[in-house]
């Protein structure tokens, strides 16, 4: 039985629940409003600090006698790698009578290619001046050996050809003296070689012909994709504006550290697993929730509806303590300040129909170190709440946070209340709240939930709970079945996984 229920409740719980989640990290909005406040910061404070070196940028035009137009930018990309070579820094820093080393000057520059044939050259340098002189210094230092490569290429394109040529006329003069050498009485044999010297003697000329063509094109595309590689924009400084860089990075940083802040606010709640919606923390402890609190008063026009809810508040927990024969103990968890109130708010309307006693078992001053207000109750702790008169009514105010003496929970009272913030404690330490509070045989009839979410739309109530639930008291008895035995109630959560060792041993 105590298998399949734990299967059940195992089934039913999803393995992420996106509104606890999402509500989680809406309440953890301090952290990542910081985060993003830190952010902006930080990025105005960059551009302020670090401002960027004063920067040059040219453009040059770069021919290419392989330009194709459907090019996908292979030839540009080269450039730029190229660019980036201490032949062409070193050939720069030569032209500029500097002492620099490559290496560090290639630091200071960059090659983008804008097109397939347009190439922009940004440089830095300790001024304007500098960087302009820089940027003029790289790009005819580019242009000066993109030149160089294209006259050496058409070079040995041309001689290439022209040695082409030159084997070729030198056979043909082998084929002329051969022609010259035959004799015109020769045989049948004679006169078909003399047609195959003519006819080779025709094809060598034909391709000498075109040998010399080619390496006449080869030399003459050359200039005119010399001519076409220049410098299409003069180098030129560019101006810096501190307003809007410190805008720009101060909304990147916005931006980023809202990033962060909400990351880390969500593996914070998956990691930490504090329960914040009603329903899950009613599952947890066991009990239903009774009421709600804000933390805080609030805004100036949330202060009526908070004292409207603090005022229905007191009245139910009054009438409880005044309906149960059993002496009742508020208990906190994360709200200690918050449950001393509400006792003295409790106590006060005890004392309106007798002598009211609030026995204090909180392990902070809130209530030992209080100075009384004339009609307040009186407040007793340790050993002189074994002296209270039993005419008297006495609240119990304890804790069941961690370090909680739990066996003196019950001379606070045999029935409890808990005052819960939500959010505060971990799913396991609200069933370690439940285990402890059932093995003191202290059932808890409600529980009071502090600081609740305000969008939060899930039910707070156990609804097959009327053996400790508030609403159960004036309700009959659950009716029996047909074999003689009344109806299971639902075991909470932190039940459902444990087997009744008393059960197993009837």
């Amino acid at each position: 039985m105590t298998t399949s229920k734990t299967a059940e409740s195992s089934a039913a719980t999803p393995l992420l629940d996106l509104q606890a989640l999402v509500v989680a990290v809406r309440r953890r909005r301090r952290l990542w409003y910081s985060m993003a406040l830190l952010g902006l910061l930080v990025g105005a404070a960059v551009a302020v600090l670090r401002p960027p070196p004063p920067t040059a940028v040219t453009k040059v035009l770069v021919a290419h006698q392989e330009d194709q137009p459907n090019d996908t930018g292979t030839l540009i990309r080269t450039d730029v790698q190229l660019l980036g070579t201490t032949r062409i820094a070193d050939k720069a820093l030569k032209s500029l009578k500097s002492p620099e080393d490559p290496e560090d000057f290639m630091r200071d520059y960059r090659g983008t290619g804008l097109t397939n044939n347009l190439l922009q050259i940004d440089v830095t340098g300790d001024s304007d001046a500098e960087a302009v002189a820089r940027a003029k210094a790289l790009a005819d230092a580019f242009v000066a050996d993109h030149v160089r490569r294209l006259r050496e290429a058409a070079k040995a394109e041309a001689k290439a050809l022209l040695d082409q040529r030159d084997r070729m006329q030198t056979e043909l003069a082998q084929v002329n003296k051969a022609i010259g050498d035959s004799s015109p009485e020769s045989g049948p044999k004679t006169s078909a070689n003399l047609e195959s010297l003519f006819a080779r003697r025709a094809a060598l000329t034909s391709r000498i012909a075109d040998f010399d063509q080619r390496a006449a094109e080869a030399r003459t595309g050359t200039p005119k994709v010399i001519v076409g590689t220049q410098i299409v924009d003069a180098p030129r400084a560019l101006r810096h504006s501190l307003p809007k860089a410190a805008v720009t990075n101060a909304a990147i940083g916005l931006v980023l550290g809202l990033v962060l802040g909400l990351a880390l606010a969500a593996v914070g709640t998956v990691v930490a697993d504090r329960p914040v919606l009603r329903r899950d923390i009613a599952a947890n402890l066991g009990a239903s929730v009774i009421a709600e609190l804000p933390r805080r008063s609030g805004r100036l026009w949330q202060r009526r509806r908070t004292r409207a809810a603090r005022t229905r508040l007191t009245g139910t927990l009054a009438r409880t303590v005044r309906g149960s024969a059993e002496p009742v103990s508020l208990l906190e968890l994360g709200c200690a300040r918050r449950t001393s109130v509400i006792a003295l708010d409790v106590a006060r309307a005890l004392a309106a129909e007798g002598p009211a006693v609030i026995v204090d078992g909180l392990p902070g001053p809130q209530l030992a170190n209080r100075r009384p207000k004339p009609g307040d109750p009186t407040v007793v702790s340790g050993e002189r709440a074994a002296a209270v008169s039993r005419q008297e009514r006495r609240l119990g105010v304890g804790s069941v946070a961690p370090g909680a003496a739990w066996t003196d929970l019950q001379y606070l009272g045999t029935q409890a209340v808990l005052v819960v913030r939500a959010g505060h404690g971990s799913a396991a330490w609200l069933h370690t709240v439940a285990r402890q509070l059932a093995d003191q045989r202290i059932p808890v009839i409600g529980v009071v939930l502090i600081d609740p979410d305000p969008r939060d739309r899930t039910d707070g109530t156990l609804w097959d709970g009327l053996h400790t639930a508030l609403r159960g008291r004036n309700e009959r008895p659950a009716r029996q079945n047909g074999t003689g035995r009344p109806r299971t109630e639902r075991l909470p959560m932190w039940a459902a996984q444990v087997p009744d060792n008393d059960q197993e041993a009837r």
